[in-house]
């Protein structure tokens, strides 16, 4: 077993300017660091199982969750229950860096709305 970073990850590109990097890649786990540059969001989606956590790591972000808008700020986190309509938005003029760990992984499971 060895430590793992964004460069040592397998690295994936999303949206139009967006990454991602698996740090843990397991289909009863996921864990992936990801950027969101300013003016960038993903689409409006939610999961049928999974369950996930954003938690910021730098930069503000705000969590769409069921058409209420919340703030997030470096240190700050929030839990989205499976089901639950969401989307991740940067409007601000800075990189937004954070974890997202979902269990069970996501893959298949994306349903956009």
């Amino acid at each position: 077993m060895q430590a793992i970073d964004r460069s040592s990850a397998e690295h994936y590109h999303w949206g139009d300017a967006c990454d991602g990097w698996h740090l843990v890649k397991r289909a009863d786990m996921s864990v992936i660091s990801e950027r969101v540059p300013p003016g960038a969001s993903e689409v409006r989606h939610f999961h049928a199982s999974a369950r996930q956590f954003f938690y910021i790591l730098r930069g503000d972000a705000i969590m769409e969750i069921n058409g209420k808008r919340i703030q997030l700020s470096e240190g700050q986190g929030i839990e989205v229950a499976p089901g639950t309509p969401h989307q991740f938005r940067n409007e601000s003029s800075a990189d937004v860096q954070f974890l997202v760990i979902s269990h069970p992984a996501t893959q298949g499971d994306r349903v956009e709305v």
